[in-house]
């Protein structure tokens, strides 16, 4: 794909990833990704903003062949499927500059094995005159690793964003067209790598008030050509306010703990309480890290193996302990042969929650009326502490 002007002396750059279903070597992709860079032609200076992944440099390589000229590399975070191509931009354009935050010069240095003296690094709110055309740097750590900035273009009200309100979706669409899909795109992508950090996110939200913004050029996905769409998204997801949601991560072995799982489902329908069931042998760990961002309660399901929980379960438990949502209830319902401690070991995998843990229901072989009774009970109690904070 050739570079599409975007505004005057700005382009899009990068190259669209259709195949790509696995994201460091953990996140799904379902819908493919993107790989954005931006060019801007100043009256004075040439930046080109961010690379694409080592795998696709040749497409890059391939758009900037009419580009005689490139001054600056403008890199706002050392990951590879941003930086990976910057070392052979380096090699087209020997005058060359990486711009990047101090802490992004070691990192790219370590990743990349950049020279120093190919290096500039600025300060949160420096600028950089590309003559007719200013950047300005703003420093956003931890979206998603310590180093990360963004970029303002004053003249044009372009915020160019790396990762932050990114989506992995491969599309020739060069501006959201689709609002719904976009939407859960970008909300996956928040779940899987935004929000253990959610704190610091709010702040670098408020970090970027105060301009005019037209776009939002984001490294992954479409860009926002209107940027209020995906900014209330994001100040939803980090709000501190979960909805009345039940998030139900669950294997079942032999049919003790999927009958327990589906009475409870049932008996916090019937009190008007929101459930993701998921069971954990097929579940796409993206889903279930996207229910997660509005659940105020997580209930784990698991069956007894050697006195412990179901190794998925394990993963689904740390899964949700290293994402730290922002649930204020969890439970662990179900079954074993001879003993347990499942419930013990659970509660030990997510401590980041810090949650309050609702009396467990684990029966002992196939569930009975007893069984049924504790699932109603732990139902009631949940709908009633959603009630009591005003979760809706």
């Amino acid at each position: 794909m050739k570079a599409r002007k975007i505004r005057e002396g700005v382009y899009w750059m990068g190259a669209v990833d259709w195949d790509r279903r696995l994201f460091d070597s953990l996140i799904p992709l379902p819908d493919g990704t993107t790989y954005n860079a931006y060019l801007i032609q100043g009256s004075e200076k040439t930046a080109l903003l961010d690379s694409v992944d080592p795998s696709m440099v040749d497409t890059l390589l391939f758009q900037l062949e009419g580009v005689q000229n490139i001054d600056y590399v403008i890199a706002h975070h050392a990951e590879q499927d941003h930086s990976g191509a910057i070392p052979d931009v380096l090699e087209k354009y020997q005058n060359a500059k990486v711009v990047t935050t101090p802490k992004g010069k070691g990192m790219l240095a370590d990743l990349l094995c950049i020279p120093e003296e190919r290096f500039i690094t600025v300060d949160d709110g420096e600028t950089l005159s590309l003559g007719n055309k200013t950047l300005e740097f703003i420093h956003t750590p931890w979206v998603h690793w310590p180093e990360t900035m963004v970029t303002y273009l004053r003249e044009d009200n372009i915020l160019f964003t790396c990762d932050f309100f990114g989506s992995h979706l491969a599309t020739t669409d060069l501006y959201v067209a689709d609002e719904a899909r976009v939407y859960e795109a970008a909300k996956r992508y928040y779940a899987e790598i935004m929000m253990p950090f959610r704190k610091i996110i709010q702040k670098n939200l408020e970090k970027i008030k105060g301009r005019e913004v037209d776009l939002i050029a984001p490294s992954h996905g479409p860009i926002y050509d209107r940027p209020a769409f995906i900014i209330e998204a994001y100040q939803d997801w980090v709000s501190g306010n979960p909805k009345n949601v039940v998030v139900l991560p669950y294997i079942s072995m032999h049919g003790s703990t999927q009958k327990m799982v589906a009475y409870l489902v049932g008996a916090l329908a019937e009190k008007g309480v929101t459930v993701y069931q998921f069971d954990l042998v097929v579940t796409d760990i993206g889903k279930l890290a996207i229910a997660l961002v509005d659940a105020a309660t997580i209930v784990i399901g698991t069956p007894t193996i050697h006195f412990g929980p179901h190794p998925n379960v394990v993963y689904a438990a740390y899964l949700a302990n290293a994402l730290r949502p922002k649930v204020k209830f969890a439970s662990i319902i179900g079954s074993y042969g001879w003993s347990s401690k499942a419930v013990e070991q659970i509660a030990g995998l997510i401590p980041n929650l810090r949650v309050e843990i609702l009396e467990p229901v684990i029966c002992k072989g196939f569930p009975r009326e007893a069984d049924f009774q504790a699932l109603d009970v732990l139902a009631a109690t949940i709908a009633n502490k959603h009630k009591e904070h005003g979760f809706t």
